[in-house]
């Protein structure tokens, strides 16, 4: 049985959908959003407190299965030694993988968005500026998936 922590208790009074996925090995609560929802619950999550974005990063779940999109959260407040955090994830189809940008909520997403798009290949709405980061514009595939094979140079 999965223990609820604070804020999955606090979504649910105020009815708003997700999964909780209990805690990591550091205590901290993880919750999965689906992305039609995640750029109102990121919103909502901001103006909760959860005001600074620790990390973003993306992983392929397993091959030719979903991809992750990994949210790192914390609320900075003056005078508080141990910061709530908690770790959203969202996923996505391999196939389309679109997931709202949070860009628009934490500005220091937009880099870390544009990596986990440049090796996952997953589109983040409305995000400003959305292109390869660390590969060639002319790049073909997602070098981070599982699936992926490495183009042949010889």
């Amino acid at each position: 049985m999965q223990v609820q922590g604070p804020l999955s208790a606090w979504l649910v009074k105020h009815g708003i959908i997700h999964r909780s996925l209990g805690f990591d090995y550091r205590g901290i609560e993880t919750l999965q959003i689906k992305p039609e929802d995640w750029d109102s619950i990121a919103v909502i999550l901001y103006v909760y407190g959860y005001n600074y974005l620790r990390s973003q990063c993306a992983y392929d779940v397993a091959p030719g299965g979903l991809l992750a999109s990994v949210y790192h959260l914390t609320r900075i407040e003056y005078g508080v030694d141990q910061p709530e955090e908690v770790c959203i994830k969202v996923f996505a189809s391999r196939r389309n993988p679109r997931i709202p940008s949070g860009f628009w909520v934490w500005k220091s997403v937009d880099f870390q968005e544009r990596e986990s798009y440049d090796m996952l290949g997953i589109s983040y709405d409305n995000h400003p500026r959305l292109k390869r980061i660390l590969m060639p514009e002319s790049w073909i595939g997602w070098p981070l998936r599982k699936d992926y094979i490495a183009p042949n140079f010889s």
